[in-house]
């Protein structure tokens, strides 16, 4: 009999875009069940018959009277079943499931970290985020990061002590799929035709939720300063903080050729019809839309924080600069826009390095190997 391990997420989108490949290889050897809000409409597509699916309302936010009837839900859940591991993934389905299967005495429990919102706060709600962090870890019995820099924040911290934490190869959760992700001239045809943007120009790309963390509003204050008028930026990702108009107008005289197309259903052919990915962000797990750029054939350009050094590897896969610094992230653009045989040189050598340490099937089978050593 298969022995039976139980995934917590706070939505669908986390086991959508994270933990499909680990689910299945993963399935293969073990009875897969994953506990999750699944609002209406929302499913896991091509993973039916790889799991078994029990929806909790989980809230992201701070709900008391709710996150107590989670727990309560979920150590009946966690009884019932008798998992032998139970591993949750985000911050809040991570101190309501590392709880919860403390309470129900499930034997092997796992907390990933993917970034820390409270790593750009200050005060009470630093001080708030980041026990609740350090609560984690301590009802958990292993806690795994998304990056090796990520991992010695989070000791140097002192929330994570070196005994209790590892990284799954060379960082990310999943790698890429690269039969997706790859380098596509009919996407990159389309996608240009249809935004109006000549087959030539030079595009720039961000590719995620637009918030303020992203520093998308320094990416845009930096593009105002590109004097080529054939360069474009594309800002695609669904706009959490409403801040479309603010980027608009701090592109300035550039802002017609900025454009903020929404959540994209197939990110990879936006991937495929830009030049270099951008991603000047404050605080980042990993980034993963690097390697999924990388995997595509472009570079990228971004910040000098924990987690993008492991993504980005300098001069060899894209460019860093000192997070918030708008005269080296414009200079950074200006190099690259100005400069295709680097360009050409490092999307080549980004494709190169995420094909040898990033892909999908590497990390599902880090993923297998990591669990068969615990069960």
């Amino acid at each position: 009999m298969k022995k039976k391990v139980c995934f917590v997420v706070s939505s669908a989108m986390t086991v959508n875009a994270f933990l499909r490949e680990p689910i299945r290889r993963l399935s293969e050897h073990y009875d897969v069940h994953v506990v999750l809000k699944l609002n209406p409409g929302e499913s896991l597509p091509d993973l039916e018959g790889a799991l078994n699916i029990f929806p909790v309302r989980i809230e992201r936010k701070i709900s008391p009277w709710r996150d107590f009837l989670a727990i309560c839900e979920m150590v009946r859940l966690f009884r019932r079943c008798r998992f032998q591991l139970v591993h949750s993934v985000t911050p809040k389905a991570g101190l309501l499931a590392m709880t919860s299967a403390f309470i129900a005495g499930v034997s092997v429990r796992i907390h990933t970290f993917t970034g820390q919102v409270w790593a750009t706060r200050t005060g009470f709600s630093r001080w708030l985020l980041k026990t609740a962090d350090k609560l984690i870890v301590k009802l958990s019995t292993e806690v795994l990061t998304d990056s090796a820099s990520q991992r010695r924040f989070l000791i140097d911290e002192g929330v994570l002590t070196e005994n209790k934490s590892g990284v799954l190869a060379q960082g990310s959760i999943s790698g890429v799929n690269t039969s997706r992700f790859k380098p596509d001239y009919g996407a990159r045809a389309k996608i240009r035709s249809g935004l109006s943007i000549p087959t030539g120009a030079m595009v720039f790309l961000y590719l995620g939720r637009l918030n303020r963390d992203k520093g998308l509003l320094d990416l845009a204050s930096a593009f105002a300063g590109i004097d080529d008028t054939g360069v474009h930026l594309l800002m695609v990702g669904p706009d959490e903080d409403r801040i479309g108009p603010q980027i608009l107008k701090l592109a300035e005289r550039n802002a017609r050729r900025v454009q903020c197309i929404g959540f994209a259903v197939k990110p990879e052919e936006y991937l495929a019809a830009a030049d270099v990915l951008c991603l000047p962000s404050y605080r980042e797990g990993f980034g993963n839309t690097v390697i999924e750029a990388a995997a595509v054939g472009i570079p990228a350009i971004g910040s000098r924080i924990y987690g993008l050094v492991d993504a980005i590897s300098e001069n060899e896969s894209g460019l860093l600069f000192e997070a918030r610094n708008l005269k080296e992230l414009r200079n950074c653009m200006s190099a690259l826009c100005n400069d295709k045989l680097l360009r050409t040189r490092l999307g080549r050598q980004a494709r190169e390095r995420v094909l040898a340490q990033f892909t999908s099937e590497k990390l599902a089978l880090s993923w297998l190997d990591y669990y068969q050593a615990r069960l």
